[in-house]
């Protein structure tokens, strides 16, 4: 025989010591994951807000300059980056930003003209974030879920009746496939 029992059972102990060393350390393992999740999607939460803010504010640059008589909304995203309505470069957003959320196209909020007046994320996962929020972003104060975080660009009072549709679309702006159209919130 290789092994002698001791007289004392030492073995034994140092074994169950050993299992019980694992499981904490897994245990431990776990509750770190579960904190690094919560600590990566809250930084993806600030930088929704951030870059659906930028989308409002780009919005609302791009209809302040009035193209004749009337006001005008992008037609896509790349408005924003060029603006169409002059022969030189006009920028209202610097680049086109995926939604940080899904790392996937947004969502697009329209009017019934499918003028783009906002974004919005696709993702349903629950906001840490449920009020606290900017007087510019109110909107979003208890909502249950990003997909419900609307970043849009309020016209006008007299433009204030209008339904939004929802669709999905690429960052160039342009239907991507299946897309479908359903009433905003």
């Amino acid at each position: 025989m290789i092994f002698k029992p001791s007289q004392t059972g030492q073995r034994g102990a140092i074994l169950i010591m050993l299992l019980v060393m694992v499981v904490i350390l897994g245990l431990a393992a776990s509750m770190a994951g579960q904190s690094w999740r919560s600590t990566v999607q809250r930084a993806r939460e600030a930088e929704l807000l951030w870059r659906g803010q930028q989308y409002q504010q780009a919005i609302a640059s791009y209809s302040s300059v009035k193209h004749g008589a009337q006001q005008m909304l992008p037609a896509t995203l790349e408005h924003l980056l060029r603006d169409p309505r002059f022969p030189g470069m006009v920028r209202h957003l610097r680049k086109l930003y995926d939604d940080p959320m899904t790392g996937e196209e947004w969502q697009l909020v329209t009017d019934p003209a499918e003028r783009i007046i906002g974004v919005r994320s696709s993702s349903d996962l629950e906001p840490f974030q449920k009020e606290g929020f900017p007087k510019a972003l109110a909107k979003l104060t208890g909502k249950d879920s990003y997909s419900e975080w609307e970043f849009v660009y309020t016209p006008s009072a007299k433009n204030s009746k209008a339904t939004s549709t929802t669709k999905t679309t690429g960052a160039s702006g342009k239907p991507s496939a299946g897309a479908a159209q359903s009433g905003a919130q």
